[in-house]
C-alpha cells in the first residue's frame, strides 16, 4: 500500500503572546514573555501567583453566546483557532466530502473551569443543582466534537489524552489517517485553560510551578540553572492536515509537510523522566527512521524545554545522544520560555512556531538566561538560541513534547517544495 504524502494547509492559534499566527510570532521574534499575575481568581494564598493567561480573548466576536453557555474555557479557545485554521485554508466546503473531513484533538486535563464551577457551587451551598451541561462541558472529547459541528465535518473524530503530548499526539494519529488513505483533510492540535485553582493548587502541591512571583516575566528561564519550574499557560493551535495532492488540486498553500513522527514512553516514573533521557532520545529516532532523514539533516528542534531542573537536563542529554557532534551546530529553543506552558495544546502551538521557522528561516529565542546562570550539568557549547532569534534556513524542523506517564511523541516537519 502507498502511503499518502501529508502537508499543512491552515494554521491558527491563541496564546498568552498573541491570539493570531502573526501576532504570536511577532512577539516570539520580539523575545515578549506572555507572564504576569493571575487575573482569573485570587491567588494571593498559593505559592505561584503568576501565569501566561490569553488576553483580550472574545469568544462572543466569533460564536452565539447561546451556544458558548454549553462549553468549557477549553472548547472555546479551541474553536478560535480552529475557525483561524480553517479561514487560512480557504476551503470551498459546499464541494468537499465531508465525510473524509475529521477532527483528531489533544487535551490534557479538559474542562477544568467548569469542573471547578460546580463541585465549588455545590461544596459552598449543597445545592446539587448542577448545570444541565456540566458533563458536555466537562469531558475531553466534547472539544472536537464541537469543532466538527461547526464545520460540519463528518469523518474521524476523537481527543488524545496524554498530559503535555497530547497535541502530539493528535497531530500524529491525524498523519497517520490521512497517510492510509482514511481521510483527506483533519483539523488537529489541542487547547488547555487550567488556569485555575486547581490548575495552580495541583501543580504548586507537586512542586513543579515557577514561584518568582517578583520576577514572572523572566520566571520561565529554560536550561538556564536558576530555573526552579513551568509557567502555566493556556490556550491552544490548530493544523489543518492535508493529503499532498488534494491540496494540490484545490490550488491551497502549503506550509509545510509532516515526514517524520515518532512516539514512546519512559515507562520509569509518573511525573519525572528518566534522568538520561533514554525516552526522549528514542522517541527522535524513531522519528527520523520514519522520514529517512539523517540527525544531520535537521536544523532546528523546538525542545519540550519547560524549565525545570529535571526536564530540561534529560532532554539536552538525549539530544546530544542521538545528534552527536552534529547537536553542536543545530539550532535550539523553548519557545515556552515565552508562551509558558499550554499542557495538551503546547504540542500544536509549538507546532506552528517551527513551521513558521521553517517559512521565515528564522529561529525564535529562548529567553529569559543570563550570563552566568550555566548549569553544570547542562553542555552550554549547544546553540540554544539564547534571548534573541537568529536567521538560518531551515529546511527540516524538529518538535518535542513530553507528557507525565512518560509519554514521549516528536514531530518532524520539512520545507515544502517550491
Amino acid at each position: 500500500m502507498e502511503l499518502k504524502r501529508v502537508v499543512v494547509t491552515g494554521l491558527g492559534v491563541v496564546t498568552p503572546i498573541g491570539n493570531d499566527v502573526q501576532t504570536m510570532w511577532d512577539a516570539m521574534l520580539q523575545g515578549k514573555s506572555g507572564a504576569g499575575p493571575i487575573t482569573r481568581f485570587d491567588a494571593s494564598k498559593f505559592r505561584t501567583q503568576f501565569a501566561c493567561e490569553v488576553k483580550d480573548f472574545d469568544a462572543s466576536s466569533f460564536m452565539d453566546r447561546a451556544e458558548l453557555r454549553k462549553m468549557d474555557l477549553c472548547s472555546e479557545f479551541a474553536l478560535y483557532c480552529a475557525k483561524q485554521a480553517m479561514d487560512d485554508a480557504a476551503f470551498d466546503l459546499e464541494n468537499e466530502n465531508k465525510h473524509r473531513m475529521g477532527v483528531i484533538w489533544g487535551s490534557g486535563m479538559g474542562g477544568v473551569k467548569s469542573y471547578e464551577e460546580n463541585v465549588s457551587s455545590y461544596v459552598s451551598n449543597g445545592n446539587p443543582r448542577f448545570n444541565p451541561f456540566f458533563v458536555p462541558k466537562v469531558i475531553s472529547n466534547m472539544t472536537a466534537g464541537h469543532i466538527a459541528i461547526l464545520f460540519s465535518l463528518k469523518g474521524v473524530n476523537f481527543t488524545t489524552v496524554s498530559a503535555c503530548a497530547s497535541s502530539n499526539h493528535a497531530i500524529i494519529n491525524a498523519y497517520n489517517y490521512i497517510r492510509l488513505n482514511k481521510a483527506d483533510v483533519i483539523l488537529t492540535g489541542g487547547s488547555e485553560a487550567a488556569i485555575e485553582v486547581t490548575g495552580i493548587g495541583g501543580f504548586n502541591a507537586m512542586h513543579a510551578l515557577s514561584t518568582r512571583n517578583d520576577e514572572p516575566l523572566t520566571a520561565s528561564r529554560p536550561f538556564s540553572a536558576s530555573r526552579d519550574g513551568f509557567v502555566l499557560g493556556e490556550g491552544g493551535g490548530c493544523l489543518v492536515l492535508e493529503e499532498y495532492e488534494h491540496a494540490r488540486r484545490r490550488g491551497a498553500h502549503i506550509y509545510a509537510e509532516i515526514v517524520g513522527t515518532g512516539a514512546n514512553d519512559d515507562a520509569y516514573h509518573m511525573t519525572a523522566p528518566d534522568a538520561e533521557g533514554k525516552g526522549a532520545a528514542e522517541v527522535m529516532q524513531l522519528a527520523l527512521e520514519e522520514s529517512g532523514l539523517r540527525p544531520s539533516d535537521i536544523d532546528y528542534i523546538n525542545t519540550h524545554g519547560t524549565s525545570t531542573p529535571l526536564g530540561d537536563v534529560a532532554e539536552v542529554n538525549a539530544i546530544k545522544e542521538v545528534f552527536g557532534e552534529y547537536a553542536y551546530k543545530l539550532n535550539i529553543s523553548s519557545t515556552k520560555s515565552m508562551t509558558g506552558h499550554l499542557l495538551g495544546g503546547t504540542g500544536a502551538v509549538e507546532a506552528v512556531a517551527s513551521i513558521m521557522a521553517i517559512q521565515h528561516d528564522i529561529i525564535p529565542p529562548t529567553i529569559n538566561h543570563q550570563e552566568g546562570d550555566e548549569d553544570e550539568h547542562i553542555d552550554y557549547k549547544l546553540n540554544f538560541t539564547f534571548n534573541k532569534p537568529q536567521h538560518r534556513v531551515v529546511n527540516y524542523a524538529l518538535s518535542n513534547n513530553f507528557g507525565f506517564g512518560g509519554h514521549n511523541a516528536c514531530l518532524i516537519f520539512k520545507k515544502p517544495e517550491a
